[in-house]
């Protein structure tokens, strides 16, 4: 009985050691997304809150070309000319 316990014991104390060493698993993209829908969501309570979060969960991520025409559409609309116009599409793409 005591070997058995030995030996329990010792390979418990194996195992926490070997999980120690492994490393955090990266968050996914839906847990970022999640995070981010949250940060967005703080100030809102109840049903808005919850009807904010599905939408702001089913929405697919913009793509590069996607911010380039929607920056574009923008610097048009304001009739942004020269520097003023790279310095807001600069601001633009990086949100």
């Amino acid at each position: 009985m005591a070997r058995i316990t030995l030996i329990t014991a010792l390979l418990l104390t194996f195992g926490a050691a070997h999980a120690a060493d492994m490393p955090a698993k990266e968050a996914t993209k839906q847990q970022n997304k999640m995070v981010e829908c949250n940060k967005a969501a703080a100030d809102k309570k109840g049903d808005e809150r919850k009807a904010f979060m599905s939408e702001c969960l089913k929405k697919k991520p913009q793509t590069q070309q996607d911010k380039m025409k929607s920056c574009n559409a923008d610097a048009g609309n304001k009739a942004l000319k020269g520097d003023e116009r790279k310095k807001f599409m600069s601001e633009c793409l990086k949100k």
